[in-house]
């Protein structure tokens, strides 16, 4: 069964940058995509980026497209979400996620626990 760890969450200023990180872990993610969706607080879960197998495809919500950058390591089952200019409106709980899905809807296998990320003054 594959496990996603996130780590990488917690306080930033506006405008301020973080870094996000996944790792699989207890099963194999060859060949399925791996992406974010982030819920805020009294909304709905909400998809933010995916990145396919090869790396050669990614997807982004359009409210964080030239802000954030998806990445991945496939050699070591890693995924990693890179967040710039933040706003408040992106405080929420990230989960990594993984599956053989790849688009702009939530439908992916596997989900990690969660890491917060606050943005405020």
């Amino acid at each position: 069964q594959v496990q996603l760890v996130e780590s990488g969450g917690g306080l930033v200023q506006p405008g301020g940058s973080l870094r996000l990180s996944c790792v699989a872990s207890g099963g194999s993610v060859s060949g399925y995509a791996m992406g974010w969706i982030r819920q805020a607080p009294g909304k709905e879960r909400e998809f933010v980026a995916a990145i396919s197998w090869s790396g050669g495809s990614t997807f982004y919500a359009g409210s964080v497209k030239d802000r954030l950058t998806v990445s991945r390591d496939s050699a070591m089952s890693a995924v990693y979400l890179e967040m710039n200019s933040l706003e408040p409106e992106d405080t929420a709980v990230y989960y990594c996620v993984a599956g053989e899905y790849l688009g702009y809807g939530l439908n992916y296998c596997y989900w990690g626990q969660g890491t917060q990320v606050t943005v405020s003054s």
